[in-house]
């Protein structure tokens, strides 16, 4: 499978977070946020992000002095054979969060030797998944998922995967020529999610933003009904802002 370069995407952040949870970690009695500046090399501004992520999704706490100390999330962790099983847990409670605060269902798909999979999805009564009518693996070129994880390979990758998997017509709005559909791909900015209205399924919207955790290609996606239309860019907007505790989540 060929990559595309990396792009220069937000999650660059996420490298900072993990640089700063590695101080915190080195100094057991607690750290202050001038220290942690000093010795990662950050701005203050862009550090005080970074410690209101981490201490909301609990990886650090603030002690009585104001200095930051390794959160109960990080504790969790820890290591050994459980590690697998509560960093899942972590990721899935940052996704059903993320669920309540879009208001959307929320899915993590890779792209695994080849092919699209959806790995971990966080739904709800008032926030059902979208129906799979047609399976994700052959729906790349029509679905927000599969055009997010496509645009995170060059061309001969994405030649390979539509030899494979054709670009059959499933909506009205379905983009099956295969030149159109590499333009759309290669105008996409990597910074602003990528958009499906009613390209995989009729009644359907979504949005999927990439997840870059070392070399692997992964995405974050939402799904709104098509009644809930007039949402989707501005739950796309959250889900590309609040996407970094994931990265994080899947780079520990």
């Amino acid at each position: 499978m060929a990559l595309k370069p990396e792009p220069t995407a937000p999650f660059h952040s996420v490298q900072y977070a993990l640089r700063v949870l590695e101080t915190v970690s080195r100094h057991g009695g607690g750290v202050t946020d001038v220290q942690i500046a000093r010795e990662t090399g950050l701005p203050t501004a862009h550090l005080t992000s970074l410690l209101l992520m981490l201490r909301r999704e609990g990886y650090v706490e603030q002690v009585g002095d104001g200095a930051y100390v390794v959160g109960d999330s990080l504790v969790l962790l820890g290591s050994g054979s459980t590690r697998r099983e509560a960093l899942q847990a972590k990721l899935q409670q940052t996704l059903d969060q993320l669920r309540d605060t879009v208001g959307a269902a929320i899915y993590i798909s890779r792209y695994i030797d080849g092919e699209i999979k959806v790995t971990q999805i966080a739904e709800g009564p008032r926030t059902p998944r979208v129906n799979e009518w047609v399976d994700f693996r052959s729906a790349a070129h029509a679905s927000a998922i599969g055009k997010c994880l496509l645009t995170q390979l060059d061309q001969d990758g994405r030649r390979d995967h539509l030899s494979r998997h054709k670009t059959a017509r499933l909506t009205s709005k379905t983009i099956t020529n295969e030149r159109v559909l590499f333009s759309t791909l290669d105008s996409q900015p990597p910074t602003v999610p990528v958009l499906d209205l009613q390209e995989y399924a009729v009644g359907t919207v979504c949005a999927a933003v990439p997840l870059t955790a070392g070399s692997s290609v992964g995405c974050l996606a939402l799904s709104l009904p098509v009644e809930h239309a007039h949402r989707l860019r501005s739950a796309a907007d959250t889900l590309n802002r609040r996407a970094a505790p994931v990265v994080l989540s899947l780079a520990l």
